[in-house]
């Protein structure tokens, strides 16, 4: 029962990585030197985007095999360096099973990101693009304004458990369609200038970069994965801003 848990621990640890924006030999790696801190004879890991799959030998010759199938993703590097952090602390004194189950529900239990600031990121970076791709500040306002519809869309479809790539096509359809009505009551003065600040949030930028790293570290199944998740994406992202701006002429 104690070996169970402690592979079923390792893949807690497994999956706050991945799903926090870890790339896969991060994840791996921080399960190999846990294995190695605990003696275990060997520890083979599969991981990519979606599903971690891990066996352990332990001392007695027993064998055990855990899957864990990842289905959603919400970046919090924070997260990844408190995992981190125990993973090294481990690597120096190996915890009981009982306070490791302690650890991780303390990092799994600790704040995620304040909601405010989530939101004034995404008001302030959206206004903050408008005017760097050449916006005016009218343009910036607007921007900051779509910001914000964006943010309340992205959280109630997040909510309602929708795929990336149906949030990502619906969160650019609204933000268009905000967009047009502002222009068209006066505030902000080019369409473009405004979504292209709001286009930036979207992009997953976080994803690709991972991925490529996965894949020039050999992970290429993962890679790929990733890779294509990110164009799917920004495919999305497209096709939701131009169900908006081409019926008037964008």
């Amino acid at each position: 029962m104690q070996e169970e848990k402690l592979v079923s621990y390792m893949l807690d640890l497994g999956e706050m990585l991945l799903t926090s924006g870890a790339e896969v030999s991060r994840v791996e790696d921080t399960l190999n030197r846990i294995g190695k801190a605990y003696l275990l004879q060997k520890v083979d890991i599969f991981t990519i985007t979606s599903t971690i799959i891990l066996t352990v030998k332990f001392s007695d010759s027993n064998i055990i095999t855990q899957t864990r199938r990842i289905k959603k993703y919400e970046t919090n590097l924070e997260q990844v360096e408190y995992v981190n952090q125990l993973s090294r602390d481990i690597c120096v004194k190996t915890l009981s099973i009982n306070d490791l189950k302690k650890e991780i529900d303390k990092i799994r239990n600790t704040n995620k990101y304040n909601k405010k600031l989530i939101f004034l990121s995404y008001v302030f970076v959206s206004g903050a693009f408008s005017v760097f791709f050449g916006g005016s500040l009218m343009d910036s306002i607007a921007s900051m304004i779509t910001g914000g519809v964006m943010y309340f869309t992205v959280n109630a479809l997040n909510k309602l458990n929708i795929n990336n790539f149906v949030t990502s096509l619906l969160s650019s359809l609204i933000t268009a369609l905000c967009a047009v009505v502002l222009n068209s009551i006066g505030i902000g003065e080019n369409i473009d200038k405004i979504i292209i600040g709001n286009i930036m949030l979207l992009i997953p930028g976080l994803t690709l970069t991972s991925s490529l790293r996965d894949m020039i570290n050999g992970d290429i199944i993962s890679g790929l994965l990733g890779v294509l998740e990110s164009i799917l994406k920004a495919i999305a992202i497209a096709m939701g801003f131009a169900f908006i701006l081409i019926p008037i002429g964008g």
